[in-house]
């Protein structure tokens, strides 16, 4: 479990599902993990937000988890997408996850229930005692309307096998007041791209990014820098980044960063419903922020 915990580390992608005529591409998805390790992606995060999980079936769901586990071949961890605002729901996916060989899981907080923190707590809980698998918790609350407190952070880093948070709360007091509560082996990773370089500062680990669907080598670079304490590299690949960072939720993701990534050739720029296809407007913005970054010619 230590090992496993060092290696949860850098830029992990949370990986786009590339889609044609409404399924799952799964030979676009298969060359799009092998070129995220080439690239230099420090681990694999599939089936979660970016990778409209919201919208997979099961089956597609359990799917993508076991090609990206088969294409990483253990080169890189992977973290797969198994949460649910149904406990049953997200003991299944995290059985199925361990089954196939994940090396993880990350399990966002239920959404639309608004459980309390007591809630929450057995919850994630009740996940742990069912399966024998390293749990990343997702706090996310734009998305899922409550927040993981410290205090039940805390609580939960107390579980032999809850071992860190992807934080998409964008308040970078939290990774100082959680390492403090949580102790020195708690796993502190951002979900946040714009905010990663603080993130780090304050002490984090890594990213589970969006942008690094489309910049792989920039966001392993940008945290590759964080690791060895080099900020003034970081400062300088974050100017490069922040323009794309801000493009990818310019509209609801993830329809900017698919664009992006039909753009280098990587999948078609499909989606599924409730989310559309990204803008002309949200499409200029893409464009030319990753001329910017270097990622497309003028």
């Amino acid at each position: 479990m230590r090992d496993l915990r060092d290696r949860l580390k850098g830029s992990m992608p949370a990986l786009i599902t590339p889609m044609k005529n409404g399924a799952v591409d799964e030979v676009a998805y298969r060359r799009f993990v092998a070129w995220q390790i080439a690239e230099g992606s420090h681990g694999l995060v599939p089936a979660g937000t970016t990778g409209e999980s919201a919208t997979l079936s099961h089956a597609e769901h359990m799917r993508v988890v076991e090609i990206c586990v088969e294409e990483a071949a253990g080169k890189v961890p992977v973290i797969a997408g198994a949460g649910s605002n149904s406990t049953a729901e997200a003991i299944a996916l995290t059985r199925h996850a361990k089954e196939v060989g994940a090396d993880a899981v990350l399990s966002v907080e239920p959404y639309y229930n608004k459980p309390t923190q007591e809630g929450l707590y057995r919850h994630f809980a009740a996940i742990a005692d069912a399966v024998d698998i390293p749990i990343v918790v997702y706090n996310i609350p734009g998305r899922s309307v409550v927040e993981i407190s410290v205090e039940t952070m805390a609580r939960l880093s107390k579980i032999a096998n809850i071992v860190g948070v992807k934080d998409a709360t964008a308040n970078l007091a939290r990774p100082s007041r959680e390492r403090l509560a949580c102790g020195t082996t708690w796993r502190l990773l951002s979900g946040e791209d714009i905010t990663s370089l603080g993130y780090m500062a304050h002490g984090g680990h890594g990213c589970i990014s969006v942008t690094a669907n489309i910049a792989p080598r920039l966001c392993a670079d940008f945290q590759n820098a964080c690791m060895q304490g080099a900020f003034d590299t970081a400062l300088k690949l974050q100017d490069k980044l922040t323009p794309l960072h801000d493009a990818m939720f310019v509209e609801s993701s993830p329809a900017p960063v698919k664009f992006g990534a039909h753009l280098l050739g990587l999948c078609e720029n499909e989606v599924r419903l409730p989310i559309v296809p990204a803008s002309d407007m949200a499409q200029k913005r893409v464009r030319e922020a990753m001329v910017s970054a270097g990622l497309l010619k003028t």
